[in-house]
């Protein structure tokens, strides 16, 4: 990256949670960045539409307009490189990454999972499902991890972590509230961390 404040772009398929915390981060000061580009697989996406409202530059790249995952994964790779990206956030992208952009952003592709990885991770362990496993689990805490890409899913690196209690009473429901009331501040902090 270089001396001045590093481009972050995301890659987001739903409501873009983590999109709106980093760029609010951004706004308010607490994070020294620029934004570059939202790129969504979802054009009826709650992040798409509020990008548009926003003036966030976004744009649709997906099977749809890109048919192959080949095609697919260039033009994301050029989206990201044309918005002169450093760091890429990833905000509920409910895609594997493609190989090129994983070879171009080595190192520089993040993720958070709802869970204090390595446990309740890896392929088919998102969203609720992950929340149900540790409940099955009997696990007393769960939480957050901020973690690189890589090419297996939730393998990559951990940059942080944070964790919340797991209590007797608690539904799927109520543990995921617990774990997204943590999500937006850790991501930021392990973006401060990194840049």
């Amino acid at each position: 990256m270089s001396s001045t404040r590093p481009v972050i772009s995301f890659l987001a398929s739903h409501g873009g949670t983590a999109v709106r915390h980093v760029l609010a981060a951004m706004a308010s000061g607490e994070l020294s960045a620029s934004c570059g580009i939202v790129v969504t697989n979802n054009r009826d996406s709650a992040i798409y539409a509020w990008c548009l409202e926003q003036g966030v530059d976004v744009i649709q790249i997906s099977a749809k307009t890109h048919p192959g995952e080949a095609a697919e994964d260039l033009a994301i790779t050029a989206a990201l490189v044309s918005a002169g990206t450093d760091i890429i956030v990833l905000s509920g992208y409910m895609k594997k990454i493609g190989c090129n952009t994983l070879a171009q952003y080595s190192g520089k592709i993040l993720n958070i999972h709802p869970s204090l990885l390595p446990a309740h991770g890896g392929k088919g362990l998102y969203g609720d499902r992950v929340h149900r496993s540790v409940l099955q689990s009997g696990d007393k805490k769960s939480g957050a991890t901020v973690h690189y890409i890589n090419e297996e899913y939730d393998e990559g690196p951990i940059i942080m972590q944070q964790a919340v209690s797991v209590g007797a009473a608690d539904t799927v429901a109520s543990l995921k509230a617990k774990v997204q009331n943590i999500e937006g501040p850790l991501y930021v902090q392990a973006i401060q961390k990194i840049i």
